[in-house]
């Protein structure tokens, strides 16, 4: 093996390799390309030393090889040849981070004849801070071609254009991740508006396969009382590869790990035969290496989400980092969309209730209203003396109509005493809390009715005596009141007020909209039973919030009404 030359230089720098480190040093303005740049490099290198061919090898990440990433001078299939750390004079320069100058590459075991004219070879390593990024090789079919100033000249000339080359590929890498930036951004605005499961899952897939550019992804939603994945969505170009939408068990899944561990984890390649049986894998020849990320919310597994090349890659720190934000972005928003359903689970039990309570006050009023005549018949009956003799049939009769008289009396007493609320439930409340845990109910309405809604918190807290439950159904009904009488959006305020009346303090609850108001004729009965202005209307929810508000000591009152809007007033005793 020739005696490797000194890394110092011996010899100053000449006319052309001042030029030659010029064209390098001002490729940074000259392009944002590193393989313009490279290529550039490559032809500047060749043309100054008077080389007959020259390339410049990378080390691939992935595979740890050394890959002709540009070359000049050579068959055009050498672009896919790759070198092992330490073989040839290229992989050992790589290897060992020493430049080589080698006069006769015949007499250097260590050569491979890339070119079978080739007789003299440089080699320097492209190195920074310690790691050698790639390198610089020239070629010249005369023994001796190169000398030893040319040599010390290449050193220096690669030293420079691996500074170039470094600051050409952070200035893509923070470009690239710019870009991710943004488009997590976009992608985090869209999932925080999605307020259903499947929508949600499928942007989410779809956004991460983008933001990764990866060949597929995959979203499994794990159930940790069956212990068991399921698939929610299949992102790929080949969407007959999805794996199975069943439910599967936990032991059978390429991601059972990720749920056990919590953590990230990736696999270089899942062609092997150990991972022919896993049900969660898509089934695309193609795919070769996948990271797995946990979505989780409070150290519990919501699901995982999976991305796949269609080449053995190693994921960088950069890329878990980028999957596991994005995941975090998918739990938060799961669990909102989880929130939201209950929300509405909520309302519909409200409605649900509304409607009991509706039935029970109708159910009341006309007991109450039967009472009365069934009472007088009572009386009336007992008075008529009917005494009919043993045997004849009329006795039974009247018996048996003061049974019936008796047994609907006592109907309608277990009617009203079952209507009458106990006092029990009422309790101590601030209104500013019932009032916001009334907004909490009704705020996806508002924003899917394109309505603002607007609440000034009273100055001190107001304490009133009141049945949080009825006082909320009085509150939702005008609220809702208010969203229709704005089919086009508009705006709600809610403002709090106190009154001195005497020796009692009144609260003021007024919820103003910006609606159509009320038609003249209806604004002397809106509180009548079964009175409404809308088809689709009972006509019964204002009359039951005045009865419930009078049960409480208080009311409910028109304030005013026109083309601008509508303002009601809810009026209670304070504590």
């Amino acid at each position: 093996m020739p005696e490797a030359t000194p890394l110092q230089p011996s010899h100053p720098t000449d006319d052309r390799g001042y030029a030659l480190l010029y064209r390098i040093s001002s490729l940074i303005g000259r392009t944002e390309d590193p393989r313009t740049a490279l290529e550039s490099i490559l032809a500047d290198a060749v043309s100054t030393f008077g080389a007959t061919s020259g390339s410049i090898s990378l080390l691939n990440p992935d595979s740890g090889k050394l890959e002709i990433d540009v070359q000049v001078g050579l068959p055009g299939d050498f672009d896919e040849v790759s070198l092992r750390l330490g073989q040839g004079i290229t992989g050992w320069v790589a290897f060992h981070a020493k430049a080589q100058l080698v006069t006769d590459v015949s007499a250097d075991t260590r050569y491979i004849p890339l070119r079978p004219d080739i007789r003299c070879e440089m080699a320097v390593p492209m190195e920074d801070n310690g790691h050698v990024l790639g390198v610089i090789n020239l070629d010249s079919d005369r023994i001796g071609a190169f000398s030893q100033a040319d040599f010390e000249l290449l050193i220096r000339c690669t030293h420079e254009a691996t500074a170039v080359m470094t600051r050409l590929w952070q200035l893509r890498q923070l470009r690239e991740k710019a870009r991710q930036l943004e488009s997590m951004l976009a992608t985090g605005q869209a999932l925080v508006t999605k307020v259903q499961q499947a929508e949600l899952f499928e942007t989410l897939a779809r956004d991460i396969r983008r933001i990764t550019q990866t060949r597929a992804s995959t979203l499994h939603v794990y159930n940790r009382s069956t212990q068991s994945l399921r698939l929610v969505s299949f992102c790929s170009d080949s969407q007959e590869a999805a794996p199975t939408s069943e439910d599967i068990a936990l032991d059978s899944c390429l991601v059972a790990g990720v749920v056990h561990t919590r953590k990230q984890i990736d696999f270089p390649n899942v062609r092997g035969p150990e991972f022919f049986d896993l049900l969660d894998l898509p089934r695309d020849p193609a795919l070769r290496s996948v990271l797995c990320t946990p979505m989780m919310i409070e150290n519990e597994v919501l699901g995982v989400i999976s991305v796949f090349t269609d080449h053995v890659h190693r994921f960088n720190n950069d890329e878990k980092r980028l999957a596991a934000a994005l995941a975090s972005l998918g739990a938060v928003a799961l669990q909102n969309v989880r929130l939201y359903e209950r929300v509405f689970q909520s309302e519909e039990s409200l409605r649900k209730n509304e409607q009991l309570t509706t039935l029970g006050l109708l159910a009341a009023e006309i007991a109450h209203e039967i009472r009365n005549p069934l009472t007088v018949i009572k009386l009336l009956f007992g008075t008529l003396g009917l005494d009919f003799e043993q045997g004849d049939p009329r006795k039974t009769d009247v018996r048996v109509i003061g049974e019936k008289l008796d047994q609907l009396e006592a109907i309608v007493t277990r009617v009203l005493h079952f209507a009458k609320a106990p006092s029990s439930v009422h309790s101590r409340w601030s209104i500013q809390e019932i009032i916001e845990d009334t907004i909490v109910l009704i705020r996806l309405k508002l924003a899917q009715s394109n309505i603002r809604l607007q609440f000034t918190p009273p100055p001190k807290p107001i304490v009133i005596d009141v049945h949080k439950g009825q006082l909320q159904q009085v509150l939702l009904n005008l609220l809702i009141n208010s969203t229709q009488a704005m089919p086009d959006g508009g705006d709600i305020r809610i403002q709090c007020s106190i009154e001195q009346r005497e020796a009692q303090k009144f609260l003021h609850v007024d919820i103003t909209d910006s609606g159509r108001g009320i038609p003249a004729p209806l604004q002397e009965r809106i509180f009548d039973s079964f009175l409404s202005g809308r088809p689709d209307g009972t006509g019964l929810g204002l009359a039951i919030a005045k009865r419930i508000l009078v049960s409480h000591h208080g009311d409910i009152t028109l304030q005013s009404t026109g083309s601008r809007g509508t303002t009601m007033r809810i009026s209670l005793p304070v504590v």
